[in-house]
């Protein structure tokens, strides 16, 4: 267990925020930057990794969209495109799920 950059798993500011606000409770990512029990800090208020695991962009749902601060997953598709040059969904492309909780 390690005490993280919270930039490192949560990128932008307003993730961090969202985070913050009970909004943003998942991250995927195309690489894993935290284990399970890892803690990073935001304005004070710590939150505890509490599970990672590898999935596909083919395995997310609406559900998982939400817990990422998004409408839906049609929404967080068209963050991802606008968010990263040259990006096609591929529901084959493997991702990492990071859930977290406020301790």
């Amino acid at each position: 267990m390690s005490e993280l950059d919270p930039a490192e798993l949560l990128p932008s500011e307003r993730m961090r925020g969202q985070a913050l606000e009970g909004d943003v409770e998942q991250i995927h990512r195309g690489h894993q930057y935290a284990a399970e029990g890892d803690t990073f800090t935001i304005e004070g208020t710590t939150f505890e990794v509490t599970d990672v695991t590898e999935r596909t962009l083919g395995d997310l749902t609406d559900e998982d969209a939400r817990a990422e601060g998004m409408e839906d997953l049609d929404a967080y598709q068209d963050v991802l495109e606008r968010a990263h040059e040259n990006f096609e969904w591929d529901d084959e492309s493997e991702v990492v799920r990071h859930r977290f909780e406020r301790q």
